[in-house]
């Protein structure tokens, strides 16, 4: 049976399906980036408030900025915007049918249909899951890169944006020439400070292009930071099919995940929000001891199981964690170098959080797969490890664990395991670093001189020393030899 709105009413009685009235559901809230994170977090979290009633006026509209997105718009459209979410863990699937998305924004590269959106006064919440490493961030600097080639384009172009973040200012210019109340913008990506660092690329480009404007929004538009948290993997063949044979329903765009999920977020919006507190969102006045511990222990974690487990030709998260070697790193690094940096979380037990964390990485339904958590190191490393290490330097603490964390990282993108089977490209900059990796193979200290990724710590003689000592261990040894050398240590 394939997802329709007509369909609701024979699906199998296992797969709930939304509990309001989709007529009465009008669009509130412009989401960027309808990837399987977003509709598997914020969207179930406003169909969640849909089915309390009340709240029809923040449904969700779609869109898109890229070419692959159009393909979404197909799919989901064809489907009246419905799609399947089913929640896996040791206990079984639970499934769900969300309908908190109203409509999706025709797709083409000037963001005509996105542009349409933002002057209608029924938008109130600009939303965006862009990916981590969307935001032109300089890790050199830890600002807003204005000097990318297409944020200078944007500038230069003001009505003609090519990136979101002109399209956010092309908006807002039109609602202030219009007299209308602006907009939120609301990152919902994992980048530290996210509301921050989305300010800073939209005032990057309004001040490039109009100074007024600029103070305007300055003044005018709240960009509220965020703690985001689910583990998503990507939807594959395998599980489309399980989906069709355990409960007879055919959807082009399901979405599969962990039952766990968690929203942060500060209480700073333009005009009006949702009522997300009813739903479980906590609404904190400062997210940043959330951001911490979200991203140095789970995010910092996933890279610390993800590239050992891939040079020992392992496949899955629960691989990783089942071996004892991966696991006993993890668990090293986090409690002796990751944890004690991280600074105290209200109501919040640090070990208890770790604990949490080895099992949901441990949860053997979620199938996430190691080669995704490797994905796009360049973006994450500086965002998920080098800040710990930065932390710890100055802490004067060890940095043992993490500079092997790193030189893992490092062998990986040298693009081939341990028995000489290939490992794929797995980064927007992967011949970079496989030409960096085979560099370093010689001279370690070459790796480090990435100062977009490492910053100052790539120049600590105590972090080069420690990545040094492990790289050329990985190589002389092997991953299996070394892991267990630091473990005895």
């Amino acid at each position: 049976m394939k997802l329709s709105a007509e369909t609701l009413a024979d699906l199998h009685p296992e797969i709930s399906r939304p509990a309001y009235d989709r007529s009465k559901v009008t669009a509130g809230i412009l989401h960027v980036g309808l990837g399987n994170f977003h509709r598997a977090h914020q969207a179930i979290y406003i169909d969640d408030l849909l089915a309390r009633g009340g709240s029809e006026e923040w449904g969700i509209l779609g869109a898109g900025v890229m070419p692959a997105d159009a393909q979404m718009r197909d799919g989901l459209k064809a489907q009246d915007c419905l799609y399947t979410v089913l929640e896996q863990d040791a206990s079984g699937d639970k499934g769900r049918v969300i309908g908190s998305m109203t409509d999706f924004a025709p797709v083409s590269p000037n963001h005509e249909g996105i542009l349409r959106a933002m002057a209608s006064p029924s938008i109130r919440i600009v939303s965006l899951t862009v990916t981590e490493g969307g935001y032109f961030v300089s890790a050199e600097t830890g600002g807003f890169n204005p000097d990318h080639p297409a944020i200078q384009a944007d500038i230069a172009n003001p009505g003609k944006p090519g990136t979101i973040f002109g399209a956010i200012v092309e908006g807002l210019r039109a609602r202030r020439e219009a007299g209308m109340v602006p907009f939120t913008v609301m990152s919902c990506d994992n980048v530290p400070h996210n509301g921050e660092v989305t300010r800073a690329a939209v005032l990057g480009i309004a001040r490039g292009q109009d100074a007024s404007l600029a103070d305007w929004i300055d003044d005018k538009v709240a960009f509220p930071n965020g703690m985001v948290d689910r583990i998503t993997p990507a939807t594959t063949e395998a599980r489309i099919n399980h989906l069709r044979e355990a409960f007879g329903l055919e959807d082009a765009r399901p979405v599969f995940c962990e039952p766990f999920r968690q929203w942060v977020l500060e209480d700073k919006f333009t005009d009006g929000r949702p009522a997300l507190e009813e739903v479980g969102v906590q609404f904190v006045p400062d997210v940043t001891p959330y951001e911490h511990m979200k991203i140095r222990i789970l995010n910092g974690g996933h890279a610390m199981i993800a590239y050992p487990g891939a040079l020992l030709g392992l496949t899955y998260a629960h691989d990783a964690m089942a071996h004892p070697l991966v696991r006993g790193f993890l668990e090293k690094v986090e409690t002796t170098e990751v944890i004690p940096i991280v600074p105290p979380v209200p109501d919040t037990s640090l070990t208890a959080y770790f604990e949490l964390i080895e099992e949901r990485f441990a949860n053997p339904r979620v199938e996430d797969t190691l080669s995704r958590l490797c994905l796009d190191g360049s973006n994450r490393q500086p965002k998920f490890i080098v800040p710990s290490a930065a932390d710890c330097l100055k802490a004067g603490r060890s940095i043992d664990g993490l500079a092997l964390a790193s030189a893992l990282w490092c062998r990986y993108c040298f693009g081939e395991g341990e028995h000489h089977e290939e490992i794929p490209p797995n980064d927007p900059s992967w011949d970079r670093l496989k030409e960096a990796s085979r560099v370093a193979r010689d001279n370690p200290a070459a790796w480090l001189q990435m100062s977009d990724i490492y910053g100052d710590v790539g120049q600590s003689p105590l972090f080069r020393e420690g990545f040094t000592k492990a790289l050329n261990a990985l190589w002389e040894n092997g991953t299996e030899a070394t892991l267990q050398a630091y473990l005895n240590d």
